[in-house]
C-alpha cells in the first residue's frame, strides 16, 4: 500500500525518526551478549521491531509492541519475558536505556549500517537427517504443566535405548542454546545416529520459579512417556544432565527406578553453597582479578547466602537481599544490585543453595558417567569429580566412572582463554572427544 502524507497522523510525523538499524551490548555480569534492534515504519504511521541475537544464532525475531512517545522507545518481548526502554540521543546516534530481563541492565543501542552476522556454528545438525525426528508433548500431571519436546528415534523398529536430555540453571529451550551454540541438538544428532533415542524439552515456564522438586517431576514425567513409547526399550532409559541438570539427573534416578542409567556433565558433587563460592572465585580469576577481588565477591555472595538461609519466606528476603549486598559491596550499580539479589531470592537458585548431592549420590545403584572439563570455572573438576567419586563408592555403587577431560570449558568446547565470555567466540559447540566417550559408554551399558 502506498499512503500520502495527509493519511498519515500528523503526531506521527512529528516523531523522531528511531527508524533504522541499532546494535549494542547486554552484559549480563560473568557474559556479554550483542543484541540488534531493526525498526520500521510501518504503513498506519506507527513503528514495528524485529531482534537479532547474533551470538545466539537468533534473528529476525519478533518485538510483539513497539511504543513511542516523543523521543522514547519502549519494546516488549513477551516469548524472552524481556522489555527494553530507551531515549534517543539529541544527535539521534544512539538510544539510551534498559533491558530487563527478571533484572533492568543499563543498555544503549547506536545506529548502525546492518547488524553483524551470527558466528559459525560449523557442528550444529543440517537436514536430511537419517533418523525420523518427531515434536511431541508431554504431562507433569503432578506440577499441571505440559512440556514440549523433540523425539529423535534411529531408523528400524526398535526397541532402542533411550536417554532424556536435562538442561542447566536458568531458561533453555530443548537445544539448550546459547550464544547460538545448540548442545543438545548436537549431543541428540550423535547418539541418535548411533542407534539411542533422543528426548529433549523446553524447559518448563518460569523456570527460575520452580525448585528442585519440580524440575525433577519434569524429569520423570519425560521417562514415563519414554516408556509408552513402543519404539523404547523401557529398561534402557537414563538421563543426561548438564550443569544443574546434573543434579537434576541423579535425584530423578534417586527416586525412580525405571531410570537406567545416569550421565552428568559438569554435574554438582559438593554442597551448593561451596560449589557457588568456588564458581564465584574462578569466574572473577578468570577476569583477571587477584586475591582482594576475589575476597570482595566471597564477602558479597556470603551476604547474600547468609539472608536465603535465614529468611525461607522471598518476599521478606528481597529488600533485606538488597541492604546485604550493599553493605558487602558498597559502589556496586543498584541494578547489579537488584539483579544479583533477584537471582539469590529466585526458587531455582535457592534449590541449589540449599542442596546436597552427597546422599543422593550415595543412594544410587545405576551406572553413572560423569565427565568435566579440566578449565571449567563454573563447576570445578577439582572440585566435584573427587566428591562424586567419592559419594558413589560410599553408597557401594558396583559401575561408575569419572573422567577430567583436558582443555575443556563448562560447555564442554575446546577452549582457548576458558572465560564465560569466550563461550559465544568459539565455533566449537560440544567436544568430539566428550560425544565419543557418552555414546561409547551408552553403548556398552545398552548391551548389557
Amino acid at each position: 500500500m502506498f499512503l500520502c502524507a495527509a493519511a498519515v497522523p500528523a503526531a506521527l510525523l512529528a516523531q523522531p525518526a528511531l527508524e533504522g538499524n541499532w546494535q549494542g551490548t547486554l552484559d549480563a555480569g560473568v557474559a556479554k551478549l550483542r543484541l540488534a534492534i531493526h525498526v520500521a515504519r510501518t504503513p498506519q504511521g506507527g513503528y514495528a521491531t524485529t531482534l537479532d541475537s547474533p551470538d545466539q544464532g537468533a534473528m529476525g525475531l519478533p518485538v510483539a509492541n513497539t511504543t513511542v512517545t516523543g523521543r522514547t522507545l519502549h519494546l516488549d518481548l513477551p516469548r524472552l519475558g524481556a522489555t527494553f526502554d530507551g531515549t534517543l540521543t539529541a544527535d539521534g546516534s544512539a538510544i539510551e536505556g534498559r533491558f530487563t530481563q527478571g533484572a533492568p541492565f543499563p543498555m544503549t543501542f547506536r545506529r548502525i549500517a546492518n547488524s553483524e552476522a551470527a558466528p559459525a556454528r560449523p557442528q550444529t545438525p543440517k537436514p536430511p537427517f537419517p533418523y525420523h525426528s518427531e515434536d511431541v508433548s508431554y504431562a507433569n500431571k503432578s506440577a499441571g504443566i505440559t512440556l514440549n519436546a523433540t523425539l529423535t528415534l534411529p531408523p528400524g523398529a526398535g526397541p532402542f535405548p533411550a536417554a532424556v536430555l536435562v538442561s542447566g540453571s536458568g531458561a533453555h529451550d530443548r537445544d539448550e542454546t546459547i550464544f547460538g551454540h545448540k548442545p543438545f541438538l548436537v549431543i541428540a544428532d550423535f547418539l541418535t545416529r548411533r542407534g539411542i533415542a533422543v528426548l529433549r524439552a523446553d524447559d518448563r515456564p518460569n523456570k527460575a520459579q520452580s525448585n528442585f522438586t519440580g524440575l525433577t517431576g519434569d524429569v520423570l514425567a519425560a521417562v514415563d512417556y519414554l516408556r509408552a513409547r513402543k519404539e523404547i526399550d523401557p529398561g534402557k532409559i537414563g538421563v543426561i544432565g548438564h550443569s544443574e541438570g546434573g543434579a537434576i539427573g541423579p535425584l530423578a534416578a534417586s527416586q525412580s527406578p525405571d531410570i537406567a542409567f545416569v550421565i552428568m556433565l559438569a554435574g554438582i558433587g559438593v554442597p551448593g553453597e561451596q560449589l557457588l563460592y568456588k564458581q564465584g572465585e574462578l569466574v572473577v580469576r578468570s577476569q583477571g582479578g587477584g586475591d582482594a577481588a576475589v575476597a570482595a565477591e566471597r564477602r558479597a555472595q556470603e551476604a547474600l547466602f547468609t539472608v536465603v538461609r535465614q529468611q525461607k519466606d522471598p518476599a521478606a528476603a528481597a529488600a533485606d537481599l538488597k541492604a546485604a549486598l550493599r553493605k558487602a559491596a558498597p559502589g556496586l550499580p543498584e541494578s547489579a544490585v537488584d539483579a544479583q539479589a533477584a537471582a539469590a531470592n529466585s526458587p531455582e537458585l535457592r534449590s541449589i543453595l540449599g542442596y546436597d548431592p552427597g546422599p543422593v549420590l550415595r543412594s544410587l545403584k545405576a551406572p553413572v558417567l560423569a565427565l568435566n572439563g579440566s578449565r571449567d570455572i563454573q563447576v570445578s573438576a577439582e572440585q566435584n569429580l573427587p566428591a562424586i567419586a567419592a559419594a558413589l563408592k560410599a553408597g557401594g555403587n558396583p559401575d561408575f566412572t569419572t573422567t577430567e577431560l583436558a582443555g575443556l570449558n563448562h560447555l564442554f568446547q575446546t577452549c582457548k582463554t576458558c572465560t564465560a565470555a569466550e563461550y559465544a567466540s568459539l565455533e566449537e559447540t560440544f567436544s568430539p572427544e566428550a560425544l565419543k566417550i557418552i555414546g561409547d559408554w551408552i553403548a556398552a551399558h545398552a548391551r548389557k
